[in-house]
């Protein structure tokens, strides 16, 4: 997707390392308005390129007193006056603008964390028809404050401890706010954003994802030569499944399809998927088994990134084979792999700002963005990696992809391998994880819970506790079960179920699985934890 093309009216985000940074993009997408993310060290002919009409410089956890504190380019004030952009500062933010522009912050007197009330000082664009007064609870995290401000700022509200909240230059057009309005704990803060965007800004909310769909469309065809063929690695999730179908609206029969049982598969994940695929899907689709390929290359490995690395080598292997064996067909070589990659895979796989570090930070490495091997003889098209899940499950409704197949849960690239923790041949982690697994969904789907719950998953861990099964000391597995609810995956809370559901299925898998006589819940949220364990 070409940010350029869609979307005159781009909201561009300079993230400075803000656990919030995230939440900036979706609430301005929720208003029909396209935004992007990028790191807000990028230099200014990066930033310059994607032509937005607005910038917002996110919060972080840095003290712009600090030398090695990350901040925009030095000219990026100068340009964004000059090519009428407006500038908003959150948090962090605010500060930079405030340094960097020839003001004063200083390490504040009583630091301000968590929710704090505000009041209007004086008329001003960030509040509309807001008077003099006028009061709101918003979402304070800093402990640095602004002492001195740049000429031509004025203070326009003030926290009740007496901080700069908010500023504004409307000349420049150059914007702050101390506080989160892109939190739920600031109850205001998307009425401050709205009219930030459509009365200051004048942002037209214009942005649809038919636009998406049919601008994608034609990037696809645009890349893809006439005569070219695509290979699409279906993994039976929502995304390479919205992702091939999009490419095949866009090629038709030039692409070409192929799943890989990896051995790694849910309980007869293999078989309903495929018939999902032929029946309701249509899609042109080759069932590869290379179950012994990917677990003889897993026999005894335990690290979950050497695990990625592995199994993202050996797929690249199997679709090397797989166009090898179509240029015999067809006559011709595919040039080109379609991948299922959203927007979030790509955030999480950028380094943090002011980490020092320029490589992809490494949480989850196969899926989709680090674990292909740079060798690859393939080149990738990405048609979804600026949308987050919930926009795909949109744009898959648009191409009639069947409601309940959109509304399944995520499933790791890596498969079972990073649910089992530790070597995933050893003895039968993998056929227990299956059963496990496939009475926990069952039983949420039984109980109508299914489309409430983000993911939902059963884990094997590398240990085993003292049980009594039919009068007899058992010495066996331990599985976690794991629920979370969630927007887009970047965060996550756990779910909580009923005691007597709980009870019930922990009964049901005790009775029904060989091998386990513990059952454990995660209730572990997202951050500090992430949603998969490995």
């Amino acid at each position: 997707m070409d940010a350029n093309a869609v979307k005159s009216d781009l909201v561009l985000i300079l993230d400075f390392g803000s656990q919030y940074t995230h939440l900036i993009t979706r609430r301005i997408r929720s208003l029909s308005i396209f935004s992007l993310c990028i790191s807000g060290t990028s230099p200014l002919s990066a930033i310059a390129s994607l032509n937005p009409r607005v910038v917002i410089l996110s919060g972080g956890p840095h003290s712009v007193h600090t030398p090695d504190s990350p901040s925009f380019p030095p000219e990026f004030p100068e340009w964004a006056e000059a090519n009428d952009v407006v500038v908003l500062g959150i948090c962090y933010g605010l500060q930079l603008i405030v340094q960097r522009l020839g003001g004063e912050v200083r390490v504040g007197e009583k630091q301000e964390y968590g929710r704090m009330e505000i009041g209007v000082e004086k008329s001003a664009a960030l509040y509309g028809s807001k008077r003099v007064g006028d009061r709101q609870l918003v979402w304070m995290s800093h402990g640095d404050e602004v002492a001195r401000l740049p000429d031509g700022f004025d203070v326009v509200a003030r926290s009740q401890q007496g901080a700069v909240a908010a500023v504004e230059n409307r000349v420049k057009r150059f914007y702050g706010l101390q506080y989160h309005p892109e939190v739920t704990h600031s109850p205001e803060g998307m009425d401050t954003l709205r009219y930030f965007l459509f009365e200051v800004c004048g942002i037209n909310a214009g942005w649809k994802m038919e636009n998406v769909m049919d601008e994608e469309i034609k990037v696809i065809k645009g890349t893809v030569g006439p005569e070219d063929h695509v290979i699409c690695a279906l993994s039976g999730g929502v995304d390479s499944t919205v992702a091939a179908t999009l490419v095949h609206k866009a090629i038709g029969d030039r692409l070409h399809c192929i799943f890989v049982d990896n051995g790694l598969l849910r309980y007869k994940e293999r078989e309903r998927v495929m018939e999902t695929f032929e029946s309701d899907l249509h899609l042109p689709v080759t069932c590869v088994d290379a179950t012994d390929q990917f677990l003889s290359k897993l026999k005894g490995v335990v690290d979950p990134e050497t695990k990625r690395k592995i199994i993202g080598k050996e797929f690249i292997s199997i679709f090397d084979d797989f166009a090898q064996e179509l240029e015999q067909k067809l006559g011709k070589r595919p040039s080109y792999l379609v991948q299922g990659t959203l927007y979030p895979d790509v955030i999480e796989s950028c380094p943090p700002p002011g980490s020092g570090r320029t490589h992809s930070h490494t949480i989850k490495s196969h899926h989709n963005v680090g674990g292909l091997p740079k060798d690859m003889k393939l080149k990738l098209i990405e048609p979804l990696k600026l949308l987050f899940k919930d926009e795909v499950r949109q744009l898959g409704r648009i191409l009639n992809v069947p409601g309940p197949f959109l509304k399944r849960h995520p499933f790791p690239g890596p498969g079972l391998a990073v649910r089992v923790l530790g070597d995933v041949t050893q003895g039968n982690a993998l056929d227990i994880l299956r059963q496990v697994d496939e009475i926990f969904i069952q039983s949420i789907k039984d109980a109508g819970l299914y489309d409430s719950i983000w993911q939902a998953f059963a884990v094997f861990l590398p240990v085993r506790s003292v049980g009594v099964q039919g009068d007899q000391r058992t010495h066996s597995h331990v599985v976690a079960l794991r629920a979370v609810t969630s927007q887009d995956g970047m965060t996550a809370d756990w779910y909580y179920f009923e005691h007597k559901f709980l009870d019930d299925v922990s009964r049901k898998i005790c009775n029904s699985v060989r091998g386990v006589n513990r059952v454990v819940q995660d209730i572990t949220s997202k951050p500090p934890s992430t949603i998969e364990w490995e």
